[in-house]
Order: structure tokens, then C-alpha cells, then sequence
């Protein structure tokens, strides 16, 4: 099981965190605009060295102890969570520029496991230090609560996606959000490869992968999508926004 200690983690210099933090996309926790120098020098403290994850390594698995979060740095992640019968639930998908381990600030332990769909970077954030720091430093506060609001957010239109939809409908959706997250981080909306598998997707949205894989064959064929293997490029987004809402104007 591979859970993060704080003891040997060194914290990176100064001049180092801010050109790593200067090229990655959460500006709202690591580098808040307008901070004084004195404010951003708190703030440095915070990030701890970068933790590199293997291909089908946690994070952090369900039970265990809440301590930080993880700053995705590079790479692509999923959390699951465990049924009582053994089975595995997708419950959310996680790339470059967003967080892992929100799900611990409530009870104090993680309540799924977050696993690297590739080879990937994070950088650990302790968080009774970033609680501690965000109550001098009001712009890091504002940029944590705006974090933490867009994950609600998402969580209910995950719940909105899964109530009563058709598969066509669910996948669509699922596209379309994907390519807006990629968007918002300077990426292509439109071509890009999928890290995860057809079976982890069905376990997203409630689908069997034999209904997934159907639904991707059927959006190909209508010319919406062009789809080879996991490279997937969205042809027609108009359609494609329409097959996901299609009692919308």
C-alpha cells in the first residue's frame, strides 16, 4: 500500500516551487494572484516534493488516514471505491491540474482509493498546514472553496447524468465534460487519447462495457465522433451536445 508520510518529503526550494507551480494549472491553490511576497512565501511552504506514481499505484487507498492533498501534477487518475461484495465502482476521473483527496477533510480518512490509469506526478499538500496558511492568506482561502465548490458541482451533475438517462445520452454527457475539463486547461476539446478503459467508463456511468463499447461503435458510425481504439476525435460537437440533452433547444 503506498500512502504518503510527511518525513521524507524535503520541501523543495524557493526558486524551484515557483517554476513548477508556473507551469502547472492550479494557480487557485499554489500561486493565488495578488499575493504579497511575504504571502507567497508562505504559501511555497506548502508544496512538498514531487511524488512520482506508477502506472496502477494509489495514492492512497480507502481507510486510510486523511493527512493532505495531492496537486495532480502530470498523468491521469481514477477513484474507486469497493462494494461489499468486492466489486468496483468508478467514482471519478482526475488529470493534470485538479485535486485528490477532498473526500478526507470530512472524516479525517479517505473514503476511496485514487490509482494512476499511467505513470504520473503529485505534489503532496499537507493539509493542517494549508488550513492554517489559508486563514492569513485570503486568496489561497478563496482559491481552496472555489476548488472545493467545483467538486460538489460536478458531483451533482454526475448524479443529474446517471438519473434516468439512455446510455447514448450518459456517454455523450460524459464526453462533452471531458473535453470542457481539457479545454479549461489549454488542451484539445476535441482530439484527445482516453487514459481510461471502456469497462472503467461503464463503471462511471452505470453501463456495462458491452453497451459502452456499442454506444462509441454507434456515435463513429453516425459520424459524430471518429473513434480508433482510445484516441477519440469529436467530428460534430453540436450533435453531440444534442444526443446528450435531446429535449434541450
Amino acid at each position: 500500500m503506498q500512502t504518503w508520510t510527511r518525513s521524507p518529503l524535503p520541501i523543495l526550494p524557493r526558486d524551484a516551487i515557483k517554476v513548477a507551480c508556473s507551469q502547472c494549472n492550479l494557480h487557485e491553490i499554489c500561486l493565488p494572484l495578488g499575493l504579497t511576497e511575504r504571502e507567497l512565501d508562505q504559501v511555497d511552504t506548502l508544496v512538498m516534493a514531487r511524488r512520482t506514481i506508477a502506472r496502477g499505484d494509489a495514492v492512497f487507498r480507502a481507510g486510510t488516514r486523511f493527512s493532505g492533498l495531492y496537486a495532480v501534477r502530470s498523468g491521469f487518475f481514477k477513484t474507486r471505491s469497493i462494494s461489499d461484495d468486492g466489486r468496483d465502482h468508478v467514482t471519478g476521473f482526475q488529470m493534470a491540474g485538479e485535486l485528490l483527496g477532498l473526500d478526507g477533510i470530512a472524516t479525517g480518512e479517505h473514503g476511496c482509493d485514487a490509482i494512476a490509469l499511467e505513470d504520473s506526478t503529485v505534489c503532496p499538500i499537507p493539509y493542517d498546514r494549508l488550513d492554517s496558511i489559508a486563514r492569513e492568506v485570503p486568496g489561497l482561502h478563496l482559491g481552496l472553496h472555489k476548488i472545493m465548490s467545483r467538486e460538489i458541482v460536478r458531483d451533482h451533475a454526475v448524479m443529474q447524468l446517471l438519473a434516468g438517462k439512455r446510455a447514448e445520452e450518459r456517454v455523450a454527457a460524459f464526453l462533452l465534460s471531458l473535453s470542457q475539463r481539457l479545454r479549461q486547461r489549454g488542451w484539445s476539446p476535441s482530439s484527445f487519447l482516453l487514459r481510461m478503459t471502456r469497462e472503467e467508463i461503464g463503471s462511471y456511468l452505470g453501463l456495462t462495457l458491452e453497451t459502452v463499447s456499442r454506444t462509441f461503435s454507434k456515435l463513429h458510425e453516425d459520424g459524430i465522433l471518429e473513434v480508433k481504439q482510445r484516441q477519440v476525435d469529436i467530428l460534430d460537437e453540436e450533435r453531440l451536445r444534442h444526443v446528450a440533452r435531446p429535449g434541450a433547444d
